[in-house]
């Protein structure tokens, strides 16, 4: 950005202060930057030929607006994201603008339903691919379980450093942003999936909510607020074909909900032996569920 004075708006500048300091988010893309110009170029009274940049560095030496930078780590193909936060934003807003249409998940949903008290050492954020990305084939068998299920969970390359932070950007299947809302958490307004999609997630993604046991500790916090028609109905339209339903039943049950909280999660079928997580070594196995889990859970 070039340098020099910044333009002199002393009319405007208590005008635009209580623009953003009205507005729920407080982390902005420069192109979200640009829009806001446009809309309100008139209603500020802002000189005609007043460009981007000078309206940045305005923004950045007369206002609470400041630049941060967040940098991609290791070798993905990634630039220094450059991100225009609105006084003290917390990382779990700027993790939630470093791309379009992303959204908290996981184990950083998981801290902001208040279902941990351990602070995420990682940010997950999730960013939904384009529906040709997924196929969904129309058979199992048990073989192909097994075989998947030996192996370590694929983890997400795509981190990034902000501050002391870490961010982790997954990209999963499209859903439409399926059951994600925004949720007013110390002041700011966050884009998060809701709890019964956060439970699903954690299920089907163990090590992005600190592991097994750490996601059943989030099902036993979960259990007076969440709706079980809701779950099952948000189950159904992420459409797995691995019965992850088995792994949400069982969790349930270990965490002391109700029989008629999970038993219709039997009515979608116990035709296979399932895992609680990827690589499990030494385990048992819960013959209700036809699930293996770590011995001693």
């Amino acid at each position: 950005m070039p340098r020099g004075r910044p333009p002199r708006l002393p009319a405007a500048q208590k005008e635009i202060v209580a623009y953003f300091e009205a507005l729920s988010r407080k982390v902005f893309t420069y192109g979200e930057i640009v829009n806001i110009l446009l809309q309100q170029q008139r209603e500020w009274r802002l000189p005609a030929n007043i460009t981007v940049d000078k309206f940045l560095r305005f923004l950045t030496e007369s206002t609470p607006m400041h630049v941060v930078s967040v940098e991609p780590v290791g070798a993905i193909s990634y630039r220094t994201i450059t991100l225009y936060v609105w006084a003290n934003a917390s990382p779990y807003a700027v993790a939630a603008a470093i791309t379009p249409k992303a959204y908290l998940s996981h184990g950083t949903a998981v801290f902001i339903h208040g279902l941990t008290d351990q602070l995420p050492h990682t940010i997950c954020v999730s960013r939904e691919q384009s529906q040709q990305h997924f196929s969904r084939e129309d058979t199992l068998e048990q073989e192909n379980i097994d075989n998947a299920f030996r192996k370590p969970e694929r983890l997400s390359n795509l981190s990034f450093s902000y501050e002391s932070a870490r961010f982790v950007l997954l990209q999963g299947k499209n859903t439409g942003r399926l059951e994600v809302g925004a949720i007013e958490w110390n002041q700011e307004r966050l884009p998060v999936t809701k709890l019964e999609r956060t439970l699903i997630d954690i299920t089907v993604r163990p090590a992005y909510a600190g592991g097994v046991y750490q996601v059943l500790e989030a099902y036993r916090r979960a259990q007076p607020e969440v709706s079980a028609a809701t779950l099952l109905a948000t189950l159904k339209k992420l459409g797995y074909i691995y019965p992850y339903h088995q792994a949400i039943g069982f969790y349930m049950q270990r965490a002391g909900y109700s029989p008629q909280q999970y038993e219709r999660l039997r009515g979608l079928g116990l035709n296979y032996d399932f895992y609680l997580a990827h690589d499990l070594r030494d385990t048992a196995y819960d013959s209700e569920w036809r699930l293996h889990y770590p011995k001693g859970f």
